[in-house]
């Protein structure tokens, strides 16, 4: 028996205390993290020549910055404790040449922290989740998580218009058998309509950023007419946050549709290798690129096709 992964995403619904814990931890992950950078940013340039020194340089830790910033005590260790961690990532990513040099988090970033099971510190419970420092949250638990399943870590997010949400990371065991290939389909990127497949089959994408440009230019106009920083700014700010997360929220519904659909008719799936970032910033193709999502679609259709043991080429 293999061991496979698996996150189910859900709404968190915070009380008022509980979100001003969630957003403070989100400012601690952040703060270690560019303390952490900044100080590995001046070893490294001291060091750059000197490649056997700068492997044997003990990186700094978050519990490094406690006794001077006591706040750092008051939010979960384990989400400091996994900033690190991303940084290392991060690190090793630039070293390998595979990614440039970490940058600092600044607030525009994703708001996020993750934590890890610990001792049953995080536990689901009758529309509640268990969580460090926040003890029972309320959740919407749209599906349930099979209970063989056990829960690795979670991710708590923010979006831009104040929503709450959490990845749960479960692991289970399960022997995947590879399919005996018979019903093939190929996939051709299409700009308009996602794609069309070998038979001639259009995805017929409803094209949701497009048809929302003029509310949301009228919305962008309203808020550039107001002074930055205040009640009604904000106010405005996040209307113009729900229009952008409902468009990304009506192409997800539609891809992970797409992509089921696919699944469940074929046992193989062949699509384009193609350079979707070097497409968006051609001139006249960016919003039709950003529009349809075929990242997130191929991205949808490899793991659904692994869980059931067919096969993406």
């Amino acid at each position: 028996m293999a061991k496979q992964n698996k996150a189910y995403k859900f709404r968190l619904y915070p009380t008022d205390e509980q979100a001003l814990i969630i957003r403070k931890t989100f400012g601690c992950v952040r703060f270690v993290y560019n303390k952490m950078l900044a100080e590995r940013k001046e070893t490294y340039e001291l060091l750059k020549d000197d490649k056997d020194a700068l492997k044997k340089v003990k990186n700094p830790t978050p519990a490094k910055y406690k006794k001077e910033y006591e706040w750092l005590k008051e939010v979960d260790s384990l989400a400091l404790a996994n900033a690190q961690l991303n940084l290392d990532k991060a690190y090793k990513a630039f070293f390998k040449g595979n990614a440039k040099f970490p940058k600092l988090k600044s607030k525009r970033h994703r708001q996020s922290y993750t934590t890890n099971v610990v001792n049953g510190n995080i536990q689901l419970l009758d529309s509640h989740i268990k969580l460090p420092k926040l003890k029972m949250v309320k959740i919407k638990q749209h599906r349930k998580i099979p209970s063989e399943y056990k829960i690795k870590s979670c991710t708590l997010s923010m979006t831009s218009s104040g929503k709450y949400y959490i990845s749960i990371l479960t692991e289970y065991e399960k022997e995947i058998e590879s399919k005996e290939i018979e019903k093939v389909v190929g996939l051709d990127f299409a700009m308009d309509e996602l794609f069309v497949d070998s038979e001639g089959e259009k995805a017929n994408y409803p094209k949701f950023y497009r048809q929302t440009l003029d509310k949301l230019a009228m919305e962008q106009r309203k808020l550039s007419r107001k002074k930055k920083g205040s009640s009604n700014w904000n106010k405005q700010r996040i209307q113009v946050a729900k229009i952008g997360e409902k468009v990304a929220n009506q192409r997800k519904n539609f891809l992970h549709h797409k992509s089921k659909e696919l699944v469940t008719n074929y046992d193989a799936v062949v699509i384009e290798d193609l350079d979707m970032k070097g497409m968006s910033q051609a001139l006249k193709f960016g919003k039709s690129v950003a529009d349809n999502g075929w990242g997130m679609f191929t991205s949808f259709l490899h793991y659904k096709l692994k869980e059931q043991g067919k096969r993406l080429v």
